[in-house]
């Protein structure tokens, strides 16, 4: 792996694939947000929103993509994160994880991020600011 101090303009950090999307897995966030919505974990609430099926929590999916920075965390830390949901994750999608570096500027490395389905539809789109430890 190469350190984010190392990496140039336009590298990408390695994709990371999500196990399908689970009724279970939306339940327990529900629990652990306290985001209790039941678009999110019933199918007939889903049905009367107007919705094909529940959807999973957008927060669910944005905090997923810290997951790209975790083996970087012992070289620092993200200092900000802003994201702009685009498109609903259903059950049994697979979303795809991307980040590419897009600026540096001294200690701070700005990496464009986004999270696909299967179908290579958006479902996220956003910007990370990671900020590498100097001593």
């Amino acid at each position: 792996m190469v350190a984010i101090e190392e990496l140039h303009i336009g590298d990408e950090l390695e994709d990371i694939q999500l196990e399908p999307v689970d009724r279970l897995t939306l339940i327990k966030y529900a629990g652990a947000s306290g985001d209790y919505n039941p678009i999110h974990t019933i199918d007939s609430e889903a049905a009367k929103a107007g919705l094909p099926g529940i959807i999973a929590h957008g927060m669910w999916t944005m905090g997923n993509l810290a997951k790209l920075f975790s083996s970087y965390y012992q070289e620092g830390f993200i200092q900000d994160y802003t994201i702009r949901f685009k498109g609903m994750v259903f059950l049994n999608d697979v979303i795809t994880l991307k980040a590419e570096l897009a600026e540096k500027n001294g200690s701070i490395s700005r990496f464009e991020v986004k999270a696909v389905n299967q179908n290579g539809n958006e479902v996220i789109k956003g910007e990370v600011f990671f900020n590498t430890y100097h001593d």
